[in-house]
């Protein structure tokens, strides 16, 4: 167990804090929320009622969302943009795909290598793209989740004050659905903008984030 949990310490820590922090964001969304119903005459809900509603979801999706949009597109800018002297950079004369001997596929694979690493076609397609794959398609999924939990918040709050409902397409367009996606992603839009021109002049000894504390600010891609 010791051993298993220094090997895996990065992902056990934040599984850990993860889970802690959405079951108190559960506990403190039904607070709120039964502080704003009864503010308004209604009835409060129980714990199990507020974490089954579209307001819940709603919240966790808008969150979620815009975390797989912000890697995704991370993702895919570091293949063919890079940044003199950034820790978050390949070195600017890789830019692009690569060569098979730099990413080590098909002959240059090594026996260890993941087999569709060694093999050509479709297979070996996918798997070079399939960190990008699986982080673009959870975006959708939950972009998709946090539209129809938004949406479903919407018409029951248009019934309650006896307004007029509307469809999950006209919702799309809707400015209130766009106020919340967009107060997400231009945060982390902001937040990789900025790591990456931190790690050209700022370090941290030790961290894989940081260049080494002595690296020269306009040294690109090495790791402290």
């Amino acid at each position: 167990m010791k051993t298993f949990a220094r090997e895996n310490g990065l992902s056990l820590f934040f599984g850990a804090i993860f889970l802690a922090t959405i079951v108190a964001q559960s506990f403190a969304g039904n607070e709120a929320y039964n502080a704003e119903q009864r503010a308004h005459g209604a009835s409060s809900v129980s714990w199990w009622e507020y974490v089954t509603s579209s307001d819940y979801w709603g919240a966790v999706m808008e969150n979620w969302q815009s975390e797989f949009l912000q890697f995704s597109l991370f993702i895919l800018a570091t293949v063919w943009l890079v940044q003199k002297g950034s820790n978050e950079s390949k070195k600017l004369e890789d830019a692009g795909v690569e060569t098979d001997r730099q990413q080590r596929v098909l002959e240059e694979a090594g026996a260890n290598a993941p087999l569709w690493a060694r093999v050509d076609g479709l297979r070996r397609r996918v798997y070079e793209n399939s960190l990008l794959l699986a982080m673009a398609s959870i975006f959708l999924l939950t972009w998709v989740a946090q539209s129809l939990n938004n949406w479903r918040g919407f018409n029951a709050e248009a019934r309650e004050h006896d307004g007029e409902t509307v469809s999950w397409g006209r919702y799309l367009l809707d400015p209130d659905f766009w106020e919340r996606t967009l107060q997400n992603w231009q945060s982390e839009f902001l937040a990789v903008g900025t790591m990456v021109v931190f790690t050209i002049y700022l370090r941290q000894r030790g961290s894989p984030e940081s260049k080494p504390v002595g690296a020269p600010h306009d040294e690109t891609a090495s790791s402290g």
